[in-house]
């Protein structure tokens, strides 16, 4: 689980990692026989049983700074990943965040520069809320309308959802699935539990080196859950 790829230093959320960091911890992957893919590739490949060796690579926020800095990194090891975004803040910023720098928000073109590249785009959501504290209307908005407006900009289909700060519980997993989603992505999916609308995922920030990351990958397969970078 990724964010935002950049060089801004002032990262008080830890979601910003550099392009040259990005590009180690890929090379990392890549030298264990590795392969970053898209959720969308994974799960596929999963059905047909052939899982082995792939890794699914999210970017959540949908941060213009994927199509400009994260993907050109992505290409050149021959990756491709999934970037949830915001159809509701379109060539907008991260106004949820309340402090830290502001970032500017994939708009149309970069989104479809993105699917052009061989990227999946999913959905986060419209607007960035905590799908968990929503009135049923809301959520029911935030998780449709989000898909087919995704739908539209591409000209496909949309088959993943990511929740929102990580947070859900069974009402909003019931929605996700409910929309139409194939899959959603969490963090830790704690008592929803598991399967493919709470798939649990790995923190990677600026201070994972190699030695952090084998750690991680470690701790994962051991307990069978994804862990938050601390």
């Amino acid at each position: 689980m990724y964010h935002s790829v950049s060089d801004c230093r002032d990262d008080p959320y830890n979601v910003t990692v550099t392009p040259a960091r990005l590009d180690r911890q890929l090379a990392w992957m890549a030298g264990r026989g590795l392969r970053g893919v898209s959720m969308r590739e994974l799960l596929a490949a999963r059905a047909r049983g052939a899982e082995g060796g792939l890794v699914g690579l999210t970017f959540d926020d949908g941060y213009t700074d994927f199509v400009t800095r994260a993907l050109p990194v992505l290409r050149r090891r021959g990756f491709t990943a999934t970037v949830f975004v915001l159809p509701g803040r379109l060539g907008g910023e991260n106004a949820w965040e309340p402090t830290g720098p502001r970032k500017p928000l994939l708009d149309v073109d970069g989104i479809r520069r993105a699917v052009a590249a061989g990227m999946e785009v999913a959905s986060h959501g419209l607007t960035h809320l905590d799908l968990t504290r929503t009135t049923d209307q809301v959520l029911h908005t935030e998780v449709n309308d989000s898909r087919h407006r995704l739908a539209g900009i591409v000209g496909g289909d949309i088959e993943g959802f990511c929740y929102p700060y990580g947070r859900l519980d069974e009402r909003a997993a019931d929605a996700v699935r409910r929309a139409g989603y194939r899959y959603a992505c969490a963090i830790d999916p704690g008592p929803v539990g598991s399967g493919d609308f709470a798939l649990p995922r790995i923190h990677v920030g600026q201070a994972d080196t190699s030695v952090r990351l084998e750690l991680k990958r470690r701790l994962a397969r051991s307990y069978g859950r994804a862990l938050e970078a601390v």
